[in-house]
């Protein structure tokens, strides 16, 4: 593995809006292969509504980095996002620059 970066994570069931998370995203050397959750994640540039394919399942994602300003869905809008435990630290204090929040569960 290259690197590991919190990023937003959105399973896109054909739905505009679809389950998401925030968690590390371990990458491999030629950053075209993301692992989460024990799922390996292949970048696709065809994709419509999405820019991941999950290998095992072939279930459509939208993977990206977080943003400052917490707005990181793929539509936009300031909906209420699972962080996971391991990752707000990194959410709250270097991505969002909000350290009193450090411990907040969710996004928003």
């Amino acid at each position: 593995m290259k690197f590991a970066r919190v990023m937003y994570i959105e399973q896109k069931s054909g739905d505009v809006e679809g389950v998401a998370r925030i968690g590390w995203v371990r990458f491999s050397k030629t950053l075209r292969t993301m692992y989460y959750d024990g799922k390996e994640f292949i970048k696709t540039k065809s994709g419509f509504k999405h820019n991941s394919i999950e290998s095992e399942s072939n279930d459509e994602y939208w993977i990206s980095g977080c943003k400052k300003d917490g707005d990181d869905t793929l539509y936009g809008g300031h909906i209420p996002i699972p962080i996971d435990e391991d990752a707000r630290t990194e959410y709250w204090i270097n991505i969002r620059q909000k350290p009193e929040l450090k411990y907040k569960a969710f996004s928003n």
